[in-house]
């Protein structure tokens, strides 16, 4: 297959870690073409179809000069999407208005006959924070608002909460405010910009303790290994960026419970890879912009993770999936 990956600057992976350049990694290793773009290379014109600026590629081994871009002239180099056999959108958040119009030009690409994965309108559909709605029956006491008031009166109810940017990534720009209330009101304002920002604010999960554990889920399956990522000193994230300690493990009964539920269902919309963040029994977040763990897990337990993800993508390239 001629594969395209849509993703940050590759000079910037930092491949020790990197979920992207291992699912590269791995279909090269099967024989598939590589090719890497950022998304804004990617253009559209009336009376032509999505093209996008990229660099073909092949990954060295080495582990400072990773890859090598294949020489190639302009007029190579400008691709049309369709012509691909499959696009990995992976660029990493924030899902921010470029990263918004980048999904209209990927669904007009498949328009034209482009798969992509995840699916365009389901990037839009699923945003991260918010995605969780759907699902009550898996996640703890939670509200979205921009009414300090009505902050106010959850905090009152629930005693120890959590309250976090709907746009956040990697941990940033959360806080935990106990029972004292310290700081609640110049909280909710930084947050909030003064009422002009709406926030996630939930019941702080003691089980953080244990970890804030990523469930992946490919082609609507649960993958065996769950990655805890588990707050250190006195941190509250257990965020990877955040300096939390990612212990692999194998999921629980409740976890399996939730991927088993949800996973189908973000499958049939067009998730073939989904990241499900769960504390405790509690669902906090659903990712599919680009979900990572894939090596952490690996090294630890030996799970390829990687060649789950393209066993699925060419199942699904081939119309051989089903979940």
């Amino acid at each position: 297959m001629k594969l395209l990956f849509i993703a940050d600057p590759l000079e910037s992976f930092q491949i020790y870690k990197d979920t992207t350049f291992v699912m590269m990694r791995e279909a090269q290793r099967r024989g598939h073409s590589l090719a890497a773009c950022e998304p804004k290379d990617i253009a559209w014109q009336r009376g032509g179809r999505v093209q996008a600026q990229v660099r073909r590629i092949t990954l060295t081994g080495d582990k400072t000069h990773w890859f090598t871009a294949l020489p190639q002239s302009s007029d190579e180099a400008r691709c049309e999407l369709k012509d691909f056999d499959a696009i990995v959108m992976r660029k990493d958040p924030p899902f921010d208005s470029e990263y918004f119009y980048a999904t209209h030009l990927l669904e007009q690409a498949e328009r034209e006959g482009a798969k992509v994965f995840n699916k365009p309108r389901a990037l839009r559909d699923h945003p991260e924070k918010l995605a969780i709605m759907e699902f009550p029956q898996f996640i703890g006491p939670t509200l979205v608002t921009r009414d300090p008031q009505a902050i106010k009166q959850f905090h009152a109810e629930h005693g120890d909460i959590i309250l976090k940017p709907l746009d956040g990534m990697g941990g940033m720009g959360i806080f935990r405010v106990g029972p004292d209330g310290l700081n609640l009101g110049s909280i909710t304002e930084t947050l909030n910009q003064h009422g002009t920002r709406s926030l996630m604010v939930q019941k702080f999960l003691p089980e953080i303790v244990l970890g804030d554990k990523r469930v992946l889920v490919i082609g609507g399956k649960p993958v065996p290994y769950s990655l805890a990522r588990i707050p250190q000193g006195s941190e509250v994230r257990g965020n990877l960026a955040a300096g939390g300690k990612g212990v692999a493990q194998a999921l629980s009964q409740r976890d399996r419970e939730i991927a088993e539920a949800l996973g189908p269902i973000l499958y049939k919309r067009g998730l073939l890879l989904a990241g499900i963040d769960v504390i405790g029994d509690c669902v906090t977040e659903i990712n599919v912009t680009s979900p990572t763990c894939f090596q952490e897990i690996f090294d630890q337990t030996g799970c390829d993770v990687a060649a789950l993800f393209v066993d699925a993508l060419e199942a699904a390239v081939s119309g051989r999936a089903g979940a």
